[in-house]
């Protein structure tokens, strides 16, 4: 074993501050002025500052915990951020400032290196939450765009090969327990002891620091992916294509024909790209909650169910067969997705690339006016998929683009 890898032989199981270095700062969520909100310190390396449940990096934290293990990396080491800063300037925006408005993630976790530079220097270990970087991304459908004549390459937006220009933002979760209480209609106790039991007990904190009411849970985030000026997101004038994308893996990555993920996601791209090159931007996020945040076990469990079952896969059953195996139909729980619209500044999507009612109710029920909403082409459904968009139409999952319900605007 590695001399940086030996553990004292007695451990404190508590996340109670100790008399050693720099006193724990706090939190005032929904702060103005980043001093006056003070950092979010998950540190594991000095335990004294920690102000905050949990650790950096959501699951990824357990494969630090091997390397540690392994002694590969030395536990003490701290991340030497010289010239990390973000790519492009996000915010600050009114909505940072509106506690309601963000309860998911730290609006200031990309400016850390920035704003509290002088507790930094005085040994504080604060760590970003958020990065945002330029990048170039190249999918084969928007090659077939511009092949088919519905895309052009301008050499800003678009370039040769079907290359788009973006900025992209990553995003750990950063939940502020009391904002996510309300926000969930539960109460905040009541919170807590459910997060600490159906994590087995992994963050005593949870039940035992009242104090401590910033969480950052051992789950996957999410990244943005901008097309055309960042800044531009925050200006209702500003004609605004977006999509808000659930993770789905065996179609996003692999193409699988069983539903219409992939395809609406390349549909939304292309319609971005397009939406930027007249003069708006367009806007991809895409959050990690596969399986419509059941995992992938149970969806490939439920795939079985539902084709085996007598008669075939049915629409009339889709649903039923996921409840059957995991409990309940859906636990992506969309209440906490526009947190990252409003730390973007947005205020109007002028053409939302979705049929997901859940989806449009939770960002209109969150303050943003969306004019329009895109379904997907029908020439884009595969044919195993059919099944799926028919049993989510049926039941009202899905706005069909025909008949809008509730007043929503056209797809």
């Amino acid at each position: 074993m590695s001399a940086h890898t030996r553990r004292p032989t007695h451990i404190k199981l508590t996340s109670h501050p100790t008399s050693h270095g720099p006193k724990p700062l706090p939190i005032v969520w929904g702060a103005q002025d980043p001093l006056a909100r003070g950092p979010v310190i998950a540190t594991t390396t000095a335990r004294g500052q920690r102000n905050v449940i949990g650790s950096h990096a959501g699951g990824y934290a357990i494969y630090r915990a091997l390397a540690v293990a392994a002694g590969v990396l030395d536990p003490a080491r701290r991340p030497d951020l010289t010239d990390t800063a973000p790519a492009e300037t996000i915010g600050p925006h009114p909505q940072w400032a509106q506690p309601e408005r963000i309860v998911s993630l730290d609006p200031f976790g990309a400016l850390v290196a920035d704003v509290y530079r002088d507790y930094l220097g005085e040994g504080y270990d604060i760590r970003p939450t958020i990065a945002i970087s330029k990048a170039n991304i190249e999918i084969p459908e928007i090659r077939h765009a511009i092949d088919a004549g519905r895309l052009t390459v301008d050499g800003t937006i678009l370039r040769g090969a079907g290359t788009a220009m973006v900025t992209k933002a990553a995003i750990e979760p950063v939940w502020h327990l009391p904002g996510v209480a309300r926000r969930f209609g539960c109460s905040e106790a009541d919170l807590r002891r459910t997060l600490f039991e159906e994590t087995g007990g992994m963050f005593p904190e949870l039940v035992t620091r009242g104090d401590l009411e910033v969480f950052l849970p051992p789950i996957g985030g999410q990244t943005v992916y901008v097309f055309g000026s960042a800044a531009a997101l925050a200006t209702p004038g500003v004609p605004l294509t977006a999509r808000v994308h659930d993770e789905c893996n065996g179609s996003d990555v692999f193409g699988s024909d069983i539903c219409t993920c992939r395809p609406y996601l390349a549909h939304a791209i292309e319609e971005c790209i397009r939406g930027a090159q007249q003069g708006g931007v367009g806007l991809i996020v895409y959050f990690r909650k596969e399986g419509r945040g059941l995992g992938e076990v149970t969806k490939f469990l439920v795939y079985n169910a539902r084709k085996r079952q007598q008669g075939g896969d049915r629409a009339e059953q889709y649903f039923a067969r996921t409840e059957c195996v995991a409990g309940v139909q859906d636990m992506r729980f969309q209440e906490l997705m526009p947190d990252v619209l409003h730390w973007l500044g947005v205020r109007k999507i002028h053409r939302l690339v979705s049929m997901s009612n859940v989806k449009y109710d939770a960002i209109v029920k969150s303050g943003i006016e969306v004019e329009q909403r895109v379904r997907i082409p029908e020439q884009l459904v595969p044919p195993d998929a059919h099944v799926e968009m028919d049993a989510k139409i049926a039941a009202g999952y899905f706005t069909d683009g025909r008949n809008p319900p509730r007043g929503h605007g056209p797809e």
